[in-house]
């Protein structure tokens, strides 16, 4: 080939990568991705928790550590439910941080602390980046420990790029194009999304820095943007993860099979009442009466002191219960179980919303008929999840609702038994003062779906 041709095959050879190039610019800019940082100033973002300094240099967000303060979080004001985000960090090789999605922090919960699913940036030589941990709630959801392919991917000392998927109840991520987390998990819906600086002790040496640039979100039609994944899903619903296999958890619901329950006044599982569809414990509608169908039903073992968690979703109007040191032999006639009771109610539809000893006490989340739950509860819409969470320690109990504390008492007190003495429980002995007992979740006749029931012995 003369030179003359060479120098047009050459031209030609970069025309056509120059043409490549504008059409995947082209595809590129028909997405519709946002930036989350405009360059120039952080319009849109708030500091939460930590007192570590974040500042802006040239395209990037700078983050740096601070001695004796807890974890730090610049955070959007605006909550986000589903999206594609991505962005690329560069990290010193000491640290640890993360990118808060679906995060929170309510007043009410460890005084404001942010909580919510973290995708962890690990340049330790564990190597977790893109792995997925529950901030100041459950832990480890989805560690690296098993994808050594992601593990490999970050580089030390250099830029990295996430891209992370957040739609309905899925959540993924990948690590400069390589996949590295996919986890199924609903406990969050929505929330902001943040920048962590982690905390350093008081003798750990300050101002090592993180950085963040190119932060992009995609908003609207994800569902269209999204990208496939091998890697199989992780499944959370009905199952514990290995923080709370570490920390005692167990379920008391395998999400499947009628196992370890049985109808209240039954030495076996009610033959109607209730079903299980798509792995949803559910009492159906007959009415609205107590106990009129399948009848309440209880573990077939008792507890004494203990942490309970359930997942409950309501329909409109609904009434239910989560009764707990229940003595199924006290009431053998008509109506529900007798028991301590952590009420389910839809309070602006109810009429039992106001009635009650005490005015309230059969709200949403009350002990019911004696304490009311505090009127401020958070609570999510008829139709979406809820969490209720009942600790029992040497009598002292809690009511916690969505991750906040709504009530505490104590057993066993003269003022307890003042409040038992009040009420319709006033006539069956030894209420609320058994040392254990079973738990309960209770046919009012309305359709309530529980899931995710787990209990760890105190």
């Amino acid at each position: 080939m003369n030179s003359k041709n060479l120098r047009l095959s050459l031209v030609f050879m970069v025309s056509l990568q120059l043409l490549s190039s504008c059409k995947d610019q082209q595809h590129e800019s028909n997405e519709p991705w946002q930036p989350l940082f405009d360059g120039e100033s952080l319009s849109g973002w708030k500091q939460l928790n930590g007192k570590a300094d974040y500042r802006i240099e040239g395209d990037e967000i700078v983050g740096i550590t601070k001695p004796d303060t807890p974890n730090s979080f610049l955070t959007t004001t605006q909550n986000y439910r589903d999206f594609i985000l991505e962005l690329d960090y560069k990290v010193d090789s000491t640290m640890n941080s993360g990118i808060q999605i679906r995060s929170l922090s309510n007043p009410d919960y460890r005084d404001g602390r942010v909580h919510g699913y973290q995708v962890e940036i690990d340049p330790s030589d564990r190597a977790w980046s893109a792995g997925i941990y529950d901030e100041a709630r459950k832990g480890w959801l989805y560690p690296l420990t098993d994808n050594a392919k992601a593990q490999k991917a970050f580089k030390q000392g250099d830029w990295n790029h996430y891209r992370i998927e957040a739609i309905g109840d899925t959540l993924k991520t990948w690590i400069n194009g390589v996949e590295a987390a996919h986890l199924v998990d609903d406990q969050t819906q929505t929330g902001f999304i943040a920048l962590q600086v982690h905390s350093i002790g008081k003798d750990e040496e300050a101002g090592k820095e993180i950085r963040w640039k190119n932060i992009n979100i995609i908003t609207d039609d994800v569902e269209q943007y999204t990208k496939p994944m091998s890697l199989p899903a992780l499944n959370t619903k009905n199952g514990l993860t290995q923080s709370e296999i570490q920390d005692g958890w167990k379920l008391l619901w395998d999400g499947k099979t009628t196992e370890g329950w049985r109808g209240g006044k039954l030495d076996r599982f009610p033959d109607k009442g209730w079903v299980i569809e798509d792995g949803n414990l559910i009492v159906l509608a007959t009415g609205g009466e107590e106990s009129a169908a399948g009848g309440d039903i209880v573990t077939t073992k008792q507890y004494k002191d203990f942490d309970l968690k359930v997942d409950f979703k309501i329909t409109e109007g609904a009434n239910s219960g989560i009764k707990y040191y229940v003595d199924t032999e006290l009431n053998k006639g008509e109506g529900s179980s007798i028991g301590l009771e952590y009420q389910i109610l839809d309070d602006a539809r109810h009429p039992d919303a106001k009635l009650g000893n005490h005015e309230g006490s059969r709200t949403l989340a009350s002990l019911y008929d004696l304490i009311q739950a505090d009127p401020d509860k958070p609570v999510n819409p008829i139709g979406e999840w809820n969490t209720a969470r009942i600790v029992s320690k040497d009598n002292h109990v809690e009511h916690w609702l969505n991750d906040v504390k709504v009530l505490e008492y104590d057993r066993n007190t003269d003022a307890f038994l003042q409040l038992v003495e009040e009420s319709k429980y006033k006539d069956w002995p030894g209420f609320g003062t058994f040392e254990q007992g079973n738990i309960l979740l209770q046919d009012h006749g309305d359709r309530v779906a529980f899931k995710n029931i787990k209990i760890k012995e105190l």
